[in-house]
């Protein structure tokens, strides 16, 4: 008896046409049975209890081997697109996900968001329906997807509509598999990092998770590995623009301690690189540029030639060039790229070198006027940082001038340890050249060529060859960081 009614209700679960034929059965045999309900009633409760509700699949029949025959068959099946297709509800949906990345088409800095554009593909197992293959003519079929069930599987970094054509129908085949491919546009965040802009690589993250069910309901898994699908994105990637393809990597992932609350997710971590040819040609060559002929400006006396203006020059032309190329650097709050960095260093640099131009052209012109050199920059600058760049203190030279302008013109020369007979001719020469010395001093002395205006031009030059080196040390360090940079994005 309790086999009887199992084959009872299973037959009674989906169409209007096993309902009819339980209800002619029902009726022809209400007799047989009434006297049997004392006895069925507490069996059928046991089994409502104790077992789970029980739907079969349905085997479709073709008439004839083609599609309107099939189609015809599957009718019963468009009935039950309301629900997850499982015969029992404590079967889960494998939902097989993969994609195939068709093009980058790019990355807002400012907004943090990465675009690209994917082709996806489902794959689930309707259990409810299936059909011989010889027999219906056909191994599958599309169909619209009004009349199939879907799994609601979103990406969460999705932060746009999708404008990408719809795709109207599904692939059922004749085991029950039913496959669903769509093209999509993914305006999807990042958490972009452009501290080594234009030599960065993003890592950006999709995730795929239904929106709604459990991991009891629907687990997500992934086709095909993470390899194959990087693969097959290179080779059908047609965009050839800012950015290139590295890899693509998967990640499982639950979440959630109880398991009818675990929330089951499938992550793919993209990893792209930013084509750096066009920035270090339109950027960073340009700027180097600049910066080195500044640097060899240096090299222009500054009491012949006019070096500010040539410098002006220089720091206007620098200022056109970061103005016009202002749109082809990031835009973000959350890092300031390097970059960014060493064009504010290079125009400071600049502004450092004229103020120094200045400075030493004042040194030069009005050094007579000049108090005597504080005594901790004759240590600093005359002794220290003149040893540093090699510019020596000419010590010896300024006492000797000084203590032959103390000399008066009509002094003899001093006593000579040496032979007594000597030549009068030769030591009337000297005492010329001893009194022409000491008047070429006094007359540099009422000019203001004293000891403290070559003292003001030795500092003078001594700042102006020690910021030449700092000019040689930045730009040193400068090729080096790019070049090191440059090398680590490519080697990853």
């Amino acid at each position: 008896m309790t086999s009887v009614l199992q084959e009872l209700v299973s037959q009674a679960c989906h169409t209007e046409e096993k309902q009819r034929f339980t209800r002619d059965i029902m009726a022809s045999k209400v007799n047989t049975l009434k006297w049997l309900l004392p006895l069925v009633k507490p069996t059928l409760v046991m089994l409502i209890i104790l077992m789970p509700a029980q739907c079969s699949a349905i085997m479709v029949n073709c008439s004839e081997p083609n599609q309107r025959a099939l189609l015809e068959a599957l009718t019963p099946v468009f009935n039950l697109n309301a629900i997850r297709p499982v015969t029992n509800l404590t079967t889960v949906t494998n939902v097989n996900t993969t994609f195939t990345l068709y093009g980058i088409l790019g990355v807002d800095e400012k907004s943090q968001l990465l675009i690209t554009y994917l082709w996806l593909n489902y794959r689930w197992k309707n259990e409810l329906v299936s059909w011989d293959p010889i027999q219906c003519g056909a191994n599958k079929i599309s169909l619209p997807k009004e009349k199939f069930w879907l799994p609601d599987i979103v990406i969460n970094e999705f932060m746009d509509k999708n404008t990408a054509p719809p795709v109207p129908y599904v692939y059922l085949h004749s085991d029950g598999v039913v496959r669903d491919a769509l093209p999509v546009k993914v305006v999807s965040s990042c958490n972009l990092d452009i501290y080594t802009f234009p030599f960065d690589i993003q890592n950006c993250t999709l995730t795929f998770n239904s929106y709604i069910h459990y991991a009891s309901d629907i687990v997500i898994s992934p086709n095909i590995d993470a390899e194959n699908i990087t693969e097959s994105s290179k080779k059908v990637m047609t965009t050839m623009g800012e950015w290139e393809l590295l890899d693509i990597a998967s990640l499982k992932y639950s979440k959630g301690n109880d398991s009818a609350e675990n929330v089951d997710k499938l992550i793919f971590h993209i990893r792209v690189r930013r084509r750096a040819t066009l920035y270090v040609v339109n950027l960073l060559i340009p700027s180097c540029f600049l910066i080195t002929v500044d640097m060899f400006s240096f090299l222009l006396p500054p009491q012949s030639v006019d070096r500010s203006s040539f410098k002006m020059t220089l720091i206007l032309g620098y200022t056109v060039f970061l103005l016009i190329m202002n749109d082809l650097l990031p835009i973000t709050g959350n890092t300031i790229p390097l970059i960014n960095v060493f064009f504010s260093l290079c125009l400071a640099l600049m502004v450092a070198s004229l103020l120094e131009t200045i400075l030493i052209t004042n040194l030069l012109c009005s050094s007579g006027d000049f108090s005597p050199v504080p005594r901790w920059i004759q240590v600093v600058i005359l002794q220290i940082l003149g040893r540093l760049v090699c510019l020596p203190r000419k010590t010896k030279d300024l006492e000797q001038r000084a203590v032959v302008a103390k000399r008066k013109p009509d002094e003899g020369p001093p006593e000579e340890r040496g032979p007594v007979v000597e030549d009068k001719a030769l030591q009337e020469l000297r005492s010329l050249g001893r009194d022409l010395q000491a008047l070429r001093l006094q007359v540099e002395q009422q000019d203001g060529g004293s000891q403290n205006s070559e003292e003001w031009i030795q500092v003078g030059l001594i700042i102006d060859r020690l910021l030449f080196g700092l000019y040689i040390l930045f730009i040193s360090v400068s090729f080096i960081t790019i070049i090191i940079i440059w090398v680590n994005s490519y080697s990853q």
